[in-house]
Order: structure tokens, then sequence, then C-alpha cells
């Protein structure tokens, strides 16, 4: 689209954005990635005339912390969240990705999880419509569940019986088109149709799949039950779940072992849910093209963490293997992109707190100075990308360079090394190998300089003194991580603060 200005000038105009994110979708979890089962064919195609990102990390991978970073450009010391708080309202001294794009002229809209406190914090959104996984008990209106009243099926989301944080699975029990995957897509496209011409916009649409309940449409799950499906891995440290560093005890404890041809199941349900939205993606882009306006509209695809699928043993996300931290990151440019590419694959370290100025600078617009991250457009290259998740006993702290990752549990000041290269699914600690003292050393040197608050607490210099190990037995899961129930009439309002469904 062409702007005529004075004279015989013409000029571009600023392209449109659709950034689009996922909940809990590995970064491996692409065929284009090389994974032997599934299906996103879509996703493949935009990698294949953009920029896939391998070495993509969430700086924490765990929902409102990872989003943070994602909507501010910070990591978790910067905006303050590395354990997950639920009513920790968005910092206002950081300019939000939406709030400098809208002044900036854009027109921004949200459209599916936000997961703000309050939740209808637009967060500097023109307007969002919101799809929040049945936390109406924190507060504010759930536009997903009003249009589920509106259809006739009042409070009756969370009838198939899944919990949001556990590992069964059925598949969805309300007529197809009600799936929240499709009304997030049929939102976020009415959006794009109902746009103000005269200016370029920012579409954000946040699917919850493939995070659990695990509940994808009879359809998708079909087309996965013929197929062999690619069993987890475990590696050698992880055969003795009595000898793991206590934040793995407590994750390994807190989710029961499927036994194979239950996880194969699992597994498939996951792989369904993806695929779904893989296809969703298309009427995205459908509706672009038909309203001509997919030309100079920059896509950009990732997710605010992975999911580990049983591998080494462990479910969900929090941990700082491969699985629940790598993301997918696909960037596409617009037709007339010079800077972007084709087919690129990109190994650098990049994070979820690169996204703003990414996007920022593909529409030549400033990028604040409250933003930690970089563009990844630009010729800067990390020598190494640290992460973190919870804090005191349950710490987990990572630092990784373009071979090597580097895992401290503070509790009991425990280890764990692995070469990424030679050993993609860190099935090898090498901690203990006499061979790789001097990067074990190196990396150890730069994850003292990344530590700060409690964590300070377990070192003294340069020594990595650890934490007291704690012998409080495990609670039960009375709630079943978090069982939403019938949602009508309203479930009454709940302490925002209470952390639901975490280990």
């Amino acid at each position: 689209m062409l702007n005529k200005t004075s004279g015989n000038e013409v000029t571009k105009a600023r392209p449109n954005v659709l950034f689009v994110t996922v909940d809990q979708w590995p970064g491996g979890l692409l065929g284009c990635a090389g994974h032997p089962v599934i299906e996103t064919p879509t996703l493949d195609h935009l990698a294949s005339i953009g920029r896939r990102f391998t070495n993509a990390t969430s700086e924490c991978p765990i929902c409102i912390p990872a989003r943070r970073s994602i909507m501010t450009g910070t990591s978790p010391r910067r905006h303050g969240d590395r354990t997950f708080q639920p009513s920790l309202p968005m910092s206002k001294e950081l300019p939000t990705l939406a709030e400098t794009y809208r002044r900036n002229g854009y027109q921004t809209q949200a459209i599916g999880k936000l997961h703000v406190y309050p939740q209808r914090d637009r967060i500097g959104f023109d307007d969002a419509l919101l799809a929040e996984e049945g936390r109406g008990a924190l507060g504010g209106v759930d536009d997903y569940e009003l249009f589920l009243a509106d259809k006739g099926y009042a409070g009756q989301q969370f009838l198939h019986g899944m919990s949001n944080n556990e590992y069964s699975w059925r598949t969805w029990h309300l007529p197809e088109e009600l799936h929240v995957t499709n009304w997030t897509t049929w939102a976020a496209a009415r959006s794009i149709k109902r746009r103000d011409p005269t200016r370029p916009a920012l579409w954000h649409v946040s699917y919850t799949p493939p995070h659990p309940p695990l509940i994808p449409l009879a359809s998708y799950l079909e087309r996965y039950r013929a197929r062999d499906i690619d069993e987890p891995y475990a590696g050698d440290w992880a055969s003795e779940p009595e000898s793991l560093p206590y934040p793995l005890k407590l994750a390994r404890d807190y989710w029961p072992q499927l036994p194979a041809a239950q996880l194969a199941d699992m597994r498939r349900a996951f792989y369904a849910l993806c695929t779904h939205i893989d296809h969703q993606l298309r009427v995205l882009i459908g509706t672009l093209r038909e309203e001509q306006v997919l030309d100079n509209t920059i896509i950009l695809i990732t997710s605010d963490h992975g999911d580990m699928l049983g591998n080494h043993g462990f479910y969900a996300k929090r941990l700082m293997y491969q699985n629940s931290a790598n993301v997918p990151m696909i960037l596409v440019g617009t037709a007339d992109d010079g800077v972007v590419g084709n087919g690129v694959v990109d190994h650098r370290l990049v994070g979820l707190q690169d996204i703003m100025p990414t996007l920022l600078d593909l529409c030549g617009l400033p990028v604040p100075e409250t933003c930690e991250g970089w563009s990844m457009i630009s010729s800067r290259k990390r020598e190494t990308f640290y992460a973190e998740a919870l804090s005191g006993a349950k710490a987990m702290r990572m630092i990784r360079d373009g071979r090597h990752k580097l895992i401290w549990y503070p509790a009991g000041s425990r280890f764990q090394l692995f070469d990424l290269c030679e050993d993609p699914h860190e099935l090898h600690d090498l901690s203990a190998s006499a061979d790789h003292r001097e990067i074990f050393k190196s990396l150890q040197e730069r994850l003292r300089g990344e530590l700060y608050g409690d964590d300070l607490l377990a070192v003294d210099g340069s020594d990595f003194v650890g934490l007291a190990v704690p012998s409080s037995p495990i609670l039960q899961n009375r709630g079943l991580s978090g069982q939403r129930g019938l949602h009508y009439p309203a479930p009454p309002l709940q302490d925002p603060s209470v952390v639901v469904g975490g280990v």
C-alpha cells in the first residue's frame, strides 16, 4: 500500500503486524524442525518464506513471566516476575508493545489470552477480546465465555472434565465451531476485516492450546490415530528419581507417570491441538490476502514456553530442558522485505524479550530505552543466554552458549551440563566430566554474574554454596491441578494472588 505525499513523492505505508502466540508449544515440535510425527504445514511454509530461529529460549518458561517479557521487551529481573505472580499488574514504568505501537499511530487489537491482572487491563491495546481459560473468578468478563453463552452453552466450557494442568485427555465435547481455537481465529479474522483502512494495525492473536486441557477436535485426533508416535526419551541422569535435584523431584512426583499406551495417546491429543492451530492460521492469512493487506504485513509466531510431554519422566513447563525452555520463533517480512530473508535458519541465541524491539525495528519505529532485548534482524549476536524459574528451594537457573547448557539447582547446589550439539535431547550430564571442566567453570562464572535477589543467599563470592534441601512432604493435589467446574452461574471471586495448579 502506498501513500501519496506532496509533489511526486510516494512513500510506503507502515506495515501491519500479525503477532501470534501459542501456549506451551515446544520449539522442536515442528515439521520444519525435523519432528518425525507432527503436521505443521502452515508453519513449515512460513518458515520457508521467512526466518526460523532454532535457539529461541523463554527467559522464564512459565506463562505470566514469559508474557511479561514478550510485552515489555525485558528480562524477568527487569519486569519483576520469575515465579508466576497472578495478581502483579504490568509495570507502569515499562512501555508495552501495544502501547508503543498505539503511540505511533497504529490501531492495536488483542484476541485470546493476555494473562494480565486486572484481567481487563488492555496493557496498551485499543481493545481486547479475551479467552482466559476460565479465570472469571479473578474478576473481569471473559469474551469467549460470553460467546458460549450467546450460543446457548453458558458455563459449559469445562464440562469435558479435563484439568487445565494435567495430562488426561478426551475429544472436545461441544460443536466444533465452539472450540476456543476456532473462536480465537474467527474473532481475529473479523478484527482484521473491521480495521480502520487509514492506519496500520497490530493484531496480537493469542491461542490458549496446546496448553491443557487436552481437548482436541475428534477430526484432528483421528488423523493421528493410525500413526506410530515418537516415544519419550530419558537421560541416564533421570533413571533414579530419588537422586534427582529437589525441584526435579517435586516435578516428577506432581504428575503421575503415564503407561506407554496412555502417554502415546496423550501426545496424539497434544499434536492434534497443534495441527488444528496450524490450519486455523491459514484462515488468518487468507483473510489478510483477501483484504489486500497480506503483502504489507509482518508475521511473527512464537510460544511462551514448551512442554516436557513425558520426556525424562516430566510434564508441563518450568524446567530448563529444551522441551520446556526452547520455543518456536518464526518471522516473516513483508512481500518486498530485504532484511528477514526467505528460508533462513538462524542459530543465534534469542529470547522473548527480543520480539518487541524486532517488530518495532521492522516497522521503522523507535524502540523504548527500557527494552533489554535486541532486534533479531540486526547483526548482534549473544555469547550466552540466561533463563530462570521460581525461587528459593524450587529455583532453577540456566545459562547456555551456542553449544553447551549449564543448569543450577540452588537447593543442594546441584549442577547439570549438556552438549546440545552432540546431545540435543540432554541425555548425558557432563557436569562431572573432566574433559568438560573448562566449559563448566566458564559457564559457572557467567551464571554467577546473572544472579540477583534471593539467589545471592546461595552463593559466597564465586562459590555456589547452595540452599538447604527441604524435608517437608509433598502436598496432596486435592484440586486436581486447578480443575475447573460448572461456570454458570459464575464461580465466586477468589484471591487473585493464589497460584492455581502450580507445583
